[in-house]
């Protein structure tokens, strides 16, 4: 296989190559390595990479793959990771000149659990200002003069442009789910609770998740058997039941997947080629889609996230902005936190909570809540990361989230469908969307068999 193609395998081609000896680490390593090398110095979705490093850790997997001994899953495929996750052989400085030299002494749990199941720990991902507003300098691999989403704008832009089969990211708000939409690759924020977040740059226990991009479902599915687990050193994580991922991913639904489509309060937010996109899809999936209303009290939800992140943000990031002057739009978002009461806060925890009883009765009734991942395409321009309006809510309330490369907008851009899950059922998630991608890959076809029909 040409170098080019090894650079496009997705994490779970590659590990079987790799397992059969089809292709050597060293080999598939240089391939990635090549192409961030072609790619980067445009895209910019690295901070920190050492190639001499990362063939380092090639030639010693290579070395366990010839003494036969236990692969793990993830053995020789490479991954990305956030700059806000800590890694001991790189530093983390958090996108920020106030972090700048921070070298951390031991990895986050991800990537800890990622190196033993014996990933390569390729580089650190771009991520834009303490994985807020202010944009870092990646582009977007479908069109550089669009921006790749944030605030995991170096690993979904790292995926696309086909230089990592796998890359971490994290989601406060939309962080995840949108340079995912933006960049047309697979993302999944998991469920609250699902992944520790020991060793992440801290925002907000409540809205914080970790997140994962990838150019498959399967690969998405494979990630998260390797870092799904409960965590001492995250109280918020929790058992969950031992049935694998890709085991759950692959079945094959009892039933047609039922879906709640879901306009949302600011369904005015979605440009027209949107509405009219997502208007044709639940047309074309006719009865396994009912549309449903949110209600009333939703409306508040946005301002309800708002008050929660902008008061954790304010309290968890002071050491750094001790040291100096944040961004502009950090300097508001701690101007608005130092206007918030301490009642306001806990009223707004306990309106979180609310929302999520109301969403579990939804998913009580649905497989999945399908809904827009963004607003629209990428938006023109580098100095904003486009709306997370539309992942708000699924954040707030903690449930698992994906978004599906499966529509296309403007020039053929990416438009992201987003599925939300119940809380807990990730990878039952994962099943809902691979049957809906089965389901519009049919239609498609009949479409092109007879156009006019």
């Amino acid at each position: 296989m040409a170098d080019e193609g090894l650079a496009s395998l997705t994490a779970t081609e590659a590990g079987a190559k790799i397992a059969s000896g089809a292709i050597a680490i060293e080999h598939y390593a240089r391939a990635c390595l090549d192409r961030i090398a072609a790619q980067d110095g445009e895209l910019k979705a690295f901070v920190h990479i050492d190639r001499d490093h990362v063939l380092a850790q090639a030639r010693a997997l290579e070395e366990q793959r010839s003494q036969g001994r236990l692969l793990g899953p993830l053995h020789g495929v490479p991954v990305a990771v956030k700059d806000i996750i800590d890694t001991t052989d790189y530093p983390t400085e958090l996108g920020s000149p106030l972090a700048s030299g921070r070298r951390p002494r031991h990895d986050a749990t991800v990537v800890a659990k990622l190196r033993a199941a014996g990933a390569i720990i390729i580089g650190k991902a771009v991520t834009t200002e303490f994985a807020y507003y202010h944009p870092g300098p990646t582009r977007n691999p479908r069109d550089p003069s669009r921006t790749p989403g944030g605030s995991s704008s170096g690993s979904a832009a790292a995926v696309a442009a086909d230089m990592v089969p796998l890359a971490l990211g994290s989601q406060t708000n939309g962080s995840t789910i949108r340079p995912g939409a933006f960049c047309g690759v697979f993302a999944i924020k998991p469920s609250h609770g699902l992944i520790s977040r020991a060793g992440v740059l801290t925002l907000s226990p409540k809205l914080d998740h970790m997140g994962a991009f990838a150019r498959s479902l399967d690969d998405l599915a494979l990630i998260l058997d390797v870092i799904a687990g409960p965590d001492a050193a995250d109280p918020d994580t929790r058992p969950f039941a031992a049935a694998s991922f890709r085991q759950v991913e692959k079945e094959c639904p009892s039933a047609a997947p039922r879906f709640a489509f879901v306009r949302s309060p600011i369904w005015n937010k979605a440009d027209a080629e949107t509405r009219a996109a997502f208007d044709q899809l639940v047309k074309a999936l006719g009865p396994a889609v009912a549309e449903v209303d949110l209600g009333e009290g939703f409306a508040e939800a946005w301002d309800v996230h708002r008050t929660i992140m902008a008061t954790d943000m304010a309290h968890h990031l002071a050491p750094f902005v001790a040291r100096g002057e944040p961004s502009a739009a950090m300097r508001e978002l701690l101007s608005h936190a130092r206007s918030i009461k301490a009642l306001d806060y806990l009223v707004a925890l306990a309106k979180a909570d609310r929302y999520a009883a109301r969403l579990a009765e939804i998913l009580a009734e649905h497989d999945a809540i399908l809904t827009p991942a963004t607003a629209g395409v990428a938006p023109k321009g580098l100095s904003a990361t486009g709306d997370p309006a539309f992942c708000t809510v699924w954040t707030l309330t903690g449930l698992p989230s994906v978004s599906l490369p499966l529509l296309r907008g403007q020039d053929g851009l990416p438009l992201g469908v987003q599925l939300v899950g119940a809380a807990g059922q990730d990878g039952s998630l994962l099943r809902t969307a691979a049957a809906l991608m089965r389901t519009v890959g049919e239609i498609n076809a009949r479409c092109a068999t007879h156009p006019a029909g």
